[in-house]
């Protein structure tokens, strides 16, 4: 069962990755911030639902997608690439670590390796 605390948490994170009023409708946000204001523990099965696929539905959203994950990783990598190239003397590589598209390359292979 859901806790004052953990839809605390829920609803603080969803509101920094700015996905709170994306996701949810007016009412779910009101359902949601009137249960954390209300209720220290769910104990009603139908509110304890409602809330249930409110917080499903952020959850899902605060997921990252496949590119940001593969931006993320390639970007790690292409910073790794770059030094180590550039230690051999490759004057040229100090620009890979700006190269979009050589940082979604190297992350596509990576995520999908």
């Amino acid at each position: 069962m859901w806790t004052r605390q953990g839809l605390v948490r829920v609803r603080a994170r969803a509101v920094r990755q700015g996905i709170w009023f994306r996701a949810l409708s007016r009412v779910e946000r009101g359902v949601f911030d009137l249960t954390v204001r209300c209720v220290e523990r769910i104990r009603s099965g139908v509110l304890a639902g409602m809330v249930s696929g409110i917080v499903d539905k952020l959850l899902r959203a605060l997921k990252p997608s496949f590119l940001e994950t593969a931006m993320r990783v390639g970007g790690e990598i292409a910073d790794e690439v770059s030094e180590i190239a550039l230690g051999w003397g490759n004057a040229g590589a100090s620009s890979w670590r700006r190269d979009l598209g050589f940082a979604r390359f190297l992350g596509v292979i990576a995520v999908n390796g």
